[in-house]
This record gives C-alpha cells, sequence and structure tokens, in this order.
C-alpha cells in the first residue's frame, strides 16, 4: 500500500479531516470549547500585563529605581555597668537631621560605569514652607540638574504649563500646589527653610500622576536648593535608572555591601505593591493552567468518543494494510487540528474582548483606564499552548485506537 506512505502523512492527514467532518456538530462544539478557553487565557494575560505596566508605570514615573542615600544616624546603646551601679536605661534618639553622601563626585561616577545603570542624577531634597500672600503650604524642596532629572522620572513628559527649565531663582511646582497657593506660570512664590528664605519664580507646572506628590513637589536648581538647605556642595541622595526595573534590587543589594551607604530599590519602598503583583502574577497562573486542564480533557473526551464511534472504520483501515503507527499519528493530527482551530478562533476573540474593554471601559475623565493590546509574542505562546494541549489530549485515544485488533473491531 504505498499511497499510505507517500506523500507523508497525507493520508493520516485526510482521514483525520474525513473524521471531523462526518462528527462536525461535535467538532464544532470543541473547537468553541477550546475557543473560549484561549481567549480567556490570552484576555487575561494581556488584562494583567496591560494593568501592571500602568501601574508601574505610575509608580516608577515619580521616584528612582534605585536611591542612593547617606546612613541615618544611629543611637549606641548605654554602658552596661555593674549590677550594684545605677545606670540610665532609655536613651532617646537623636533627632535626624540632613545629611549629605561623602565624596559623592566620586561614588556618582562609579555608579555611572555599573552595568545596567542608564542614568545617574545627584539630587539635595529637603522640607520647606512655600507661601504666597496669606497661603502657606508645607513642601519638598527637590534641587536637580534638570535634564539628568528627566532622565530618571522622564519629567518632561509631565510638565503640563509653561517651560521645561529651571534656571537660577526658578522652580517647577506641582500643578495641585499651585491651585492651593493660588499662583499660576510666571507668578513667584516665598520659600522658606530653617536656614534661609529665598523668592522663586514659577517658570511652569507639572503632573506627576500623584496627588500627594503634586501637592508637596518644588524642583529648583541644584544649587539653589544647596544654599536653601545650607547643604555647599552637597547632595543628600543620588538616584539611579536601570534597564531592568526587577534587577533593580539585586543591584541595591549588591551596592550596599560595596558602599557605606543607605541604598533602597522601588521593591524596597513599595513593598506592598511588589506583594500585589506577584499575587496577580500567581493567581494568572493559575487560571491559565486550570483552563488549559479543562481544554485537554475536553479535547480528550471527544477523540474518546470518536474512537468508540469510529472502531468500525478503524478496524477496516487496520484491514487493507494502515499501521498502528499511522492509526496512533491522525488521531494525534485530529487533536493537533481542534488546538489550532481553537487557538486561532480564541485568539480573535481575545482581541475582540480587548477591544470591547478600551472601547467601553472608561474612567471619570472619559478615557482609558489603561492600555491594554495583545503583544505578538503572547498571542503566539497561547496558539503554542493550544495546540501542546492538543496533543497531548490526543495521546491516550491515539493509543487506544493504534492497539485494536482489526477482526474485532470489524465485528463491532
Amino acid at each position: 500500500m504505498r499511497w499510505f506512505r507517500h506523500p507523508p502523512l497525507a493520508f493520516e492527514f485526510s482521514v483525520a479531516i474525513r473524521f471531523l467532518k462526518e462528527g462536525r456538530f461535535q467538532s464544532l462544539l470543541i473547537v468553541v470549547g477550546v475557543a473560549a478557553g484561549v481567549a480567556v487565557v490570552a484576555y487575561i494575560s494581556a488584562l494583567v500585563s496591560g494593568l501592571q505596566t500602568n501601574t508601574l508605570n505610575k509608580t516608577l514615573g515619580a521616584q528612582a529605581h534605585v536611591v542612593v542615600s547617606p546612613l541615618e544616624e544611629k543611637v549606641l546603646p548605654a554602658w552596661q555597668g555593674s549590677a550594684a551601679e545605677s545606670r540610665f536605661t532609655d536613651t532617646q534618639a537623636r533627632s535626624q537631621r540632613l545629611r549629605t553622601i561623602g565624596n559623592w563626585p566620586a561614588v556618582e561616577a562609579a555608579l555611572q560605569q555599573r552595568q545596567g545603570v542608564t542614568a545617574v542624577s545627584p539630587m539635595v531634597s529637603g522640607p520647606a514652607l512655600a507661601r504666597r500672600g496669606e497661603a502657606t503650604r508645607s513642601v519638598a524642596l527637590s534641587g536637580v540638574e534638570l535634564d539628568r532629572y528627566d532622565r530618571i522620572v522622564g519629567l518632561r513628559e509631565k510638565l503640563v504649563a509653561g517651560a521645561f527649565r529651571i534656571g537660577p531663582g526658578e522652580a517647577l511646582i506641582g500643578k495641585t500646589l499651585a491651585e492651593d497657593l493660588g499662583v499660576r506660570v510666571g507668578d513667584r512664590i516665598v520659600v522658606t527653610t530653617d536656614q534661609r528664605t529665598d523668592t522663586l519664580r514659577l517658570s511652569g507646572l507639572v503632573d506627576l500622576g500623584i496627588r500627594d506628590l503634586n501637592r508637596r513637589v518644588v524642583i529648583l536648581p541644584l544649587r539653589n536648593a544647596q544654599t536653601l538647605l545650607d547643604l555647599p556642595g552637597g547632595v543628600t541622595q543620588i538616584d539611579l535608572r536601570v534597564d531592568d526595573v526587577w534587577a533593580a534590587q539585586e543591584l541595591a543589594r549588591a551596592l550596599a555591601r560595596e558602599l557605606p551607604t543607605k541604598v533602597e530599590s522601588w521593591q524596597d519602598a513599595n513593598s506592598q505593591l511588589v506583594t500585589a503583583l506577584n499575587a496577580q502574577n500567581i493567581s494568572t497562573a493559575l487560571i491559565r493552567s486550570v483552563v488549559m486542564v479543562v481544554v485537554v480533557l475536553g479535547i480528550a473526551s471527544v477523540l474518546v468518543v470518536s474512537v468508540v464511534q469510529k472502531q468500525r472504520e478503524i478496524g477496516i483501515l487496520r484491514a487493507m494494510g494502515a499501521q498502528r503507527g499511522q492509526v496512533l499519528r491522525l488521531f494525534l493530527i485530529q487533536g493537533a487540528l481542534v488546538g489550532l482551530m481553537g487557538s486561532v478562533l480564541g485568539t480573535g476573540l481575545a482581541m475582540g474582548m480587548i477591544k470591547v474593554f478600551t472601547t467601553f471601559v472608561r474612567g471619570a475623565d472619559g478615557l482609558p483606564l489603561f492600555s491594554i493590546t495583545l503583544p505578538l509574542s503572547t498571542a503566539l505562546q497561547t496558539v503554542a499552548l493550544a495546540f501542546a494541549a492538543g496533543l497531548v489530549a490526543a495521546v491516550l485515544p491515539a493509543r487506544r485506537a493504534a492497539r485494536m485488533d482489526p477482526a474485532q473491531a470489524i465485528r463491532m
């Protein structure tokens, strides 16, 4: 029977397709079932990915990936004398004061050479009071070199009014702070610290995406902040941006072992957020696993029924010269075709669900809550997963069909 062997798998494909066509109703049902499972997996993956990306962008859009700062002052334990001697048992912690990083230019130069670090920006930060007329607000001063700080948090994209510059005697402030003080671009505010007072002209307003920051932030030139906070030539922290945000914690730990400073990653500063993201990833993995198990069981059940229904046909094929391997392969092909058709249909359904979400689900401002897309890599992974599920589901039914005795199958 040369036509069973040439061309390769032609016989198996033709018989598999015929079997699917003969039971077209149950084939349609299982393909739709696979498509629904694939759509759920693809949509949930895209939704969680979009939500996490949006959350990270908002969180990291206003802070550095890694922050290097001076060590906090610690209180040494009281001297332990003999039991007979009276001694103080309680020691009041000393108040924390603004401290600078020792020899920070050398530290900054070393950080710039660090692998994985894409931007470095020195900063002087400290508390102050901003006053305009009778309105007074507590603010946080951030003295920076604007172009370098922009590479850390993308500040230029957050400008909502005015010009993106801070010359001597100028400042950028949060838009909510501007509303609280009743000022706009071009107005002047008085900034007072424990040491000095200065008048700053507002060159622009920024929206950092976090209301509390917009209510407090005042960004001014590095030298102006050093003068206001009485820290001539010093910086209170060095901000880093890395190419892989999830490698920030490992880098921070390595730097903490090498430098006599405090090093904190964004994961350390947002531990609850990281826990929530990890919980989302675990939940998504569980959902995908359960759905794929359901898909496998569905395909397997249909193929088992198909083997029972096609026993006579299988026996005739075997009697005509079909080998066990050919029977095995035709049912594997059947499972693979079901998985492939269901995955393609499910991917299209998932894209439709994403379109519906982005079109109809909007925030109070009328804009989409966040961007959701189905990356090509995710779509291909989902298709491959469903294809593999179809093959796995077909293994046991295919082996059962291949082991059938032709004579007994024909008599049934």
